[in-house]
C-alpha cells in the first residue's frame, strides 16, 4: 500500500511540476548575413528561438539554388551535369519563374545568367566592355523556352543556357521562412532579406509594421523616400541606383538586364516597389521585370493586372523625377 501511495504522489508531483513549467513566450529579432546580403527577422510571442532551424533552411536553399556555390544543384546544372535531380525548392521556383515569364511577355527571364556574368554582376569573370557581337552571341543562350523540367531534371535545348534565379530567390527564401513560421502557428512577424519584405499581423500593441523606401535619387538619404505601413503583404523593390558598373570610358552598366535586347542599360524607371497579397517571390520577380520594361510598359501591365500594386519612381521626358503610386493611393 505504501508503494502505491508513493507512486501516486510522484505522479501528482510530476503533473504539478509540468503545469508550472510552461514556457514563457518572447519576442525575437534574428539578424545576420545570407545570400550575399543581410537579413532581419522579427517574430512575436514565440516559445523558441528558431535561429538553428532558419540556418538549416538557408543552407538547403543555397545548396539548391545558389549560383555562387560551385557544388549547388543549379551550379552543377549550369556546368552541364544532366544527372541532377532537383529538390522541391528548385521545382517551385522554376514553375513560378515560368509563369511570371509568360505573364510579363518574357521581361522576366532567369536564363539571362550568361549576360549577368558577362556584365560583371554574377559569380563568373566579366567582359565588362561588351561588343555587339559578344552580346548577340550570348543572346543565343537566352530564352526560357529553351529549357524544361522533366522528371525533376532540367532539359536544355541549348547546352549553353545558364540559369540564374537571383532575381526571384530572395523573395522565395522569405516565403520559405514565412511558411515555417505559419507551421509554428505564428501570427505576427516581419521577414526582411536584402530589402525584400513579407509581413503578417502587427507589431506589439496592434501597431502596424513600418518600413521606408529608399530615395533612388539619393540612396544615402537616411530619411528615405516615403514611409509605409504594411500588414499581411509581400513587398519587393528593384532599382539600379546601387548596383551598377562604370567603365573607364564612362559607360554605365546596370544590374537589370533586358532579356529582349541583352543590354544592361538604364530604362526610365529608377525604382520599382511591388506589393502583393501573395508570395514575396512574385513581388521580387515583377519588380525585376518592371525595371527591364521601363515605365510605359510596366504601366500597361499594371492596367491589366490590378492585383499587383506598385510605387514606381521614374524619369519623365523632361528628366524630372515622377511617382506612379497604386499602393497608397488605392
Amino acid at each position: 500500500m505504501k508503494s502505491k501511495i508513493t507512486i501516486i504522489i510522484i505522479v501528482f508531483l510530476a503533473f504539478f511540476s509540468g503545469c508550472n513549467s510552461k514556457v514563457e513566450k518572447q519576442d525575437f529579432v534574428l539578424q545576420g548575413e545570407v545570400f550575399g546580403t543581410t537579413y532581419r527577422i522579427t517574430y512575436l510571442n514565440a516559445s523558441k528561438n528558431y535561429q538553428k532551424s532558419l540556418d538549416s533552411l538557408f543552407l538547403a536553399f543555397n545548396q539548391s539554388l545558389s549560383t555562387y556555390i560551385p557544388t549547388s544543384d543549379i551550379s552543377k546544372i549550369n556546368d552541364g551535369d544532366t544527372s541532377i535531380v532537383v529538390d522541391d525548392f528548385f521545382v517551385e521556383v522554376f514553375e513560378k519563374s515560368k509563369r511570371i515569364h509568360q505573364e510579363t511577355d518574357g521581361f522576366f527571364d532567369p536564363t539571362v545568367g550568361n549576360l549577368v556574368n558577362a556584365y560583371g554582376f554574377g559569380p563568373e569573370k566579366s567582359h565588362v566592355n561588351l561588343s555587339d557581337s559578344i552580346v548577340n552571341q550570348l543572346m543565343t543562350s537566352v530564352g526560357f523556352e529553351k529549357i524544361s523540367l522533366q522528371n525533376r531534371k532540367i532539359i536544355k535545348d541549348n547546352p549553353a543556357v545558364y540559369l540564374d534565379f537571383n532575381s526571384i530567390a530572395k523573395g522565395f527564401a522569405i516565403d520559405i521562412v514565412a511558411r515555417f513560421f505559419d507551421s509554428k502557428k505564428m501570427d505576427n512577424y516581419l521577414i526582411e532579406i536584402g530589402g525584400e519584405i513579407r509581413t503578417k499581423g502587427t507589431k506589439k500593441d496592434n501597431k502596424p509594421w513600418v518600413i521606408q523606401i529608399v530615395n533612388p535619387s539619393n540612396a544615402q538619404d537616411e530619411n528615405g523616400f516615403t514611409i509605409l505601413k504594411l500588414a499581411d503583404i509581400s513587398m519587393a523593390t528593384s532599382g539600379n541606383y546601387r548596383k551598377f558598373r562604370v567603365t573607364d570610358d564612362g559607360k554605365k552598366y546596370v544590374h537589370t538586364i533586358n532579356p529582349k535586347t541583352g543590354l544592361a542599360t538604364e530604362s526610365n524607371l529608377l525604382s520599382a516597389s511591388v506589393f502583393v497579397k501573395s508570395d514575396c517571390a512574385d513581388a521580387d520577380a515583377y519588380a525585376t521585370a518592371f525595371m527591364a520594361m521601363g515605365f510605359e510598359e510596366a504601366k500597361l501591365f499594371l492596367e491589366k493586372n490590378t492585383h499587383v500594386k506598385v510605387i514606381l519612381i521614374y524619369s519623365d521626358d523632361a528628366k524630372n523625377v515622377q511617382v506612379f503610386d497604386t499602393f497608397t493611393k488605392n
